[in-house]
């Protein structure tokens, strides 16, 4: 077989990191080799994302970037912006312009190697395919202790299995990841909760979680070959509820895992019983992303979100309740339509209340097809970009106030990487806060916990701060 070679771009959500991982494992147990995006390559795939028009239009020019990269590449798009061109009939103009030329939409993403392949023998670039039978043989239970796991965490019975290989064929599985500590974990996708600005349940489809026993084999598998920590995340991994519990009381007895994590969470999943339940596991972090989106009901209302304000102080104050000084970091969208200065205010105000170690606070961006892109009452770019401005640099300051917290105290840090920073080499990982901390050191103790005494606070990369520790 012709040696062929590939590079990924990954725009959007954590699930298109963990996608993306998983092609890339799979082209190259196929015999690709990976480059960077800014290479040239035989084949190169953009794993896209459609969830504002900006996302569709940064889409576009990477698929453009690549193209120009290499002229004669095969260009492969795949994810939301192909399934919402697949939903708008739009696709073949993207074919028939030269932007694309192999769509693959989210659900076969698990079958992107195999597609590939197919279209470069159909061209005469290849004239086979490497086996993967080696996939086939790291998916299986492999070993008796896997099958304890696998049981303990309520293994499927043989029809519903065969019932689950049906509907589950073109699911992705992940190995390795070399060199990565922390590795992103889907098991969750699609969403049925439709708030008004977002494209996402048209494009991703209805609620489906992974069964819990194929999420232990492939994270046992990832910890054979070096990852330590793990994020488990998902489209809305709430609508898991005692099933994300169940599945990260198996994960924290795996060995080798020494950290886990939660991506998105809607706060109405944090209950006294739930948050207590939570803090029982000692691996997970108590670094929790809660949705929040407006701190002004009135708002919340017409984004078509699923509690008001009051509801979502009540699970951060749980969330203190049972955590002596938990991460509670949140998603913010300012100029949603009809957003008056008082609404906004509100979200201020409110956003001070819960004190965040960090928000991300995004200017509302219309989406054609989403009821909020109808809605009347638009609010103009200047005026966001003001209130954008204005909330940022209350975030910073809470998150500066979260990160000062830890001064004097002592800190540990999950080891990822050497860095040299004012002619100092350190050690740096980050805390189960996610605080980043630095520790001079000349070796490197990959995936082991480093504890020091920290010192001072230091900026990087302008807003971002770090723990030096003694």
């Amino acid at each position: 077989m012709k040696e062929l070679s590939f590079a990924i771009h990954t725009l959007g959500c954590k699930v298109n990191t963990y996608e993306s991982d998983a092609m890339a494992e799979s082209l190259k147990k196929a015999g690709f080799t990976e480059h960077a995006f800014t290479e040239k390559a035989d084949v190169y795939i953009i794993n896209t994302c459609t969830v504002t028009n900006i996302a569709d239009r940064k889409s576009r020019q990477m698929l453009r970037r690549a193209r120009k990269l290499s002229p004669d590449a095969l260009i492969v798009a795949a994810g939301c912006y192909v399934d919402d061109a697949i939903k708008n009939e739009k696709l073949d103009e993207l074919i028939a312009d030269k932007v694309i030329d192999l769509a693959v939409p989210n659900k076969d993403k698990g079958r992107a190697c195999e597609l590939i392949t197919e279209r470069l023998i159909a061209e005469g670039e290849i004239t086979e395919a490497k086996s993967e039978d080696t996939t086939k043989e790291e998916k299986s239970t492999g070993s008796e202790v896997l099958r304890m796991k696998s049981e303990a965490c309520g293994e499927a019975s043989p029809q519903k299995k065969d019932n689950r290989q049906e509907q589950n064929k073109n699911e992705m599985f992940l190995t390795q990841l070399d060199g990565h500590t922390r590795a992103f974990i889907k098991v969750q996708d699609g969403c049925n909760m439709f708030c008004s600005y977002c494209i996402i349940p048209y494009v991703r489809g209805k609620l489906h979680s992974r069964p819990v026993e194929d999420s232990v084999r492939e994270i046992t598998a990832l910890t054979n070959n070096g990852v330590a920590e793990v994020v488990i995340t998902g489209i809305h991994l709430t609508s898991m509820g005692d099933d994300l519990l169940r599945l990260i009381d198996c994960v924290q007895e795996i060995d080798g895992i020494k950290r886990i994590r939660l991506g998105s969470l809607e706060p109405t999943l944090i209950t006294k019983e739930t948050a207590e339940r939570m803090k029982s596991f000692d691996k997970l972090c108590p670094h929790f992303h809660l949705s929040l989106q407006s701190g002004s009901d009135e708002i919340l209302k017409r984004m078509n979100r699923h509690y008001t304000a009051e509801e979502y102080l009540r699970s951060c104050d749980i969330l203190k309740s049972v955590y002596e000084h938990p991460a509670i970091t949140t998603d913010i969208i300012v100029g949603f339509p009809g957003e008056t200065e008082e609404n906004f205010i509100e979200t201020c105000d409110f956003a001070e209340k819960i004190g965040f170690y960090e928000a991300h606070v995004f200017k509302y961006s219309r989406r054609r097809g989403t009821p909020a892109d109808r809605m009347d009452n638009q609010i103009t770019e200047a005026v966001k970009s003001e209130r954008s401005e204005r909330l940022i640099n209350i975030t910073n300051k809470l998150s500066h106030d979260f990160r000062e917290y830890y001064l004097d105290r002592e800190c540990s840090f999950l080891s990822e990487e050497l860095i040299t920073l004012n002619g100092k080499t350190y050690e740096t990982g980050y805390t189960k806060e996610y605080v980043r901390c630095l520790k001079e050191s000349s070796d490197l103790h990959t995936n082991e916990i480093v504890t020091g005494m920290s010192s001072q606070l230091i900026q990087q990369n302008g807003v971002d701060e770090s723990l030096i520790l003694m």
